[in-house]
């Protein structure tokens, strides 16, 4: 049996910007029309980032449109968002935030059985030069990939 899991949206930017040292899978706590809001993919992960503090750990920057069919009681957009973690991951992802040039971002948000789920990555920043040769390295893969591909055609 396997999970069944859809992308709601995704930090491609990040991807450019940053290198990504460690992957985490954490829940977020979230208020009804939001998850509603979800489901008709209106958010936007640019800017975010994940702070600890106090043994929690808590999603920035992550804009969720209210609810179309809201009412009165429609969420706040850009309110902070504890994430669900265990202690030992909060732990984990405090002392690696502490390090010199590691940051704490959101990469993906997705539904994982009916349940909002949030791809948090421990980042480290790129300079110029890196993102040049990540983008030659990608040029050069998928040319190799259009030449293996019209070979076979042949």
């Amino acid at each position: 049996m396997t999970a069944q899991s859809s992308t709601i949206a995704t930090n491609r930017k990040a991807f450019h910007e940053y290198s990504v040292l460690a992957r985490f899978e954490a829940g977020i706590a979230l208020q009804g029309t939001e998850v509603k809001s979800l489901r008709e993919g209106h958010v936007t992960l640019l800017g975010n980032h994940v702070r600890v503090s106090q043994g929690e750990a808590f999603l920035y920057g992550v804009k969720i449109e209210p609810y179309s069919f809201g009412n009165r009681f429609n969420h706040e957009p850009d309110r902070p968002r504890r994430l669900l973690l265990h202690k030992r991951e909060i732990r984990h992802l405090q002392a690696a935030a502490e390090q010199q040039g590691n940051t704490l971002i959101a990469l993906k948000l997705f539904f994982r059985r009916q349940k909002v789920k949030v791809e948090i990555g421990i980042c480290r920043g790129r300079k110029a030069a890196d993102k040049r040769e990540v983008l030659k390295r990608k040029t050069a893969d998928r040319e190799a990939q259009r030449a293996v591909a019209a070979a076979h055609k042949r």
